[in-house]
């Protein structure tokens, strides 16, 4: 009982050392970010200059997470990312290429209202 119990932590020290030699392959992930391959598909972008207000991306998003209104000087574009899951249909069906998908996938916040970005294409900026 006591020589296998003995075998088996001579053998997990073994193994520990046979892996400290060897090339590390986790990464120190907030430190060191990841290199993101060309397709990667990350939160939905919206470009307010080259959006013409057809509605589009609303109606193929599956989750209902796209919002555009149509003022009478302006463009307003919302995006609910607790709703969103990154399929990228807005991005694949807008006519105009108004709208990307980013490289960002950190969208970890405290609160559930810090999930939606709403842009208006007067200012350009974040509200």
């Amino acid at each position: 009982m006591f020589l296998n119990k003995l075998k088996a932590i001579i053998e997990g020290h073994f193994t520990v050392f046979k892996h400290s030699f060897k090339k590390r392959i986790t990464q120190e992930y907030p430190e060191v970010k990841q290199d993101l391959p060309e397709n990667f598909r990350g939160v939905p972008d919206w470009y307010a200059e080259k959006c013409i207000a057809c509605k589009i991306c609303e109606k193929v998003c599956p989750a209902n997470a796209v919002r555009i209104e149509k003022g009478v000087d302006n463009v307003k574009f919302g995006l609910n990312l607790s709703k969103c899951i990154i399929c990228g249909n807005c991005a694949y069906n807008c006519p105009k290429n108004a709208i990307i998908m980013s490289k960002n996938y950190e969208t970890a916040v405290a609160s559930k209202s810090l999930l939606i970005i709403e842009k208006n294409s007067k200012d350009n900026n974040y509200e």
